[in-house]
């Protein structure tokens, strides 16, 4: 679930951000892959980042079903800069929240996918 925008990294973040928004989903978690990278071993690497989306109906859902699956939770995807582009990739929860069993689970994996097939053939407009 991977989309390459022709635009540099803000300005791309920007754009996921609001599309996200439109769609019932927020970014709650930001791992700063760059920096970490930098502070850690000194080693620079163009603009990456891991991000956590969520909508928390779908989380409750989840979680009220099965509160141990909560550790599957957000959906990730990540950021990375490639030259004067964008990469972002989106983790395809179904497979992910397929690791439980239940069927209200599964359900709110298939309604992610979803929301986020929305968020990316919007962002490709």
């Amino acid at each position: 679930m991977n989309i390459t925008l022709d635009l540099p990294y803000d300005a791309a973040l920007e754009k996921v951000k609001e599309t996200l928004l439109a769609n019932h989903l927020g970014v709650v978690s930001d791992v700063d892959v760059q920096a970490i990278f930098k502070n850690k071993m000194g080693k620079d690497i163009p603009a990456y980042h891991i991000y956590g989306a969520c909508n928390p109906k779908l989380a409750d859902r989840v979680i009220s079903t099965e509160p141990n699956a909560g550790t599957l939770l957000p959906c990730n995807f990540i950021m990375r800069e490639e030259g004067d582009k964008t990469v972002v990739s989106f983790m395809d929860p179904v497979p992910v929240l397929g690791l439980s069993k239940a069927e209200e689970v599964n359900a709110v994996a298939a309604e992610a996918k979803g929301m986020i097939e929305t968020v990316i053939e919007q962002l490709q407009a």
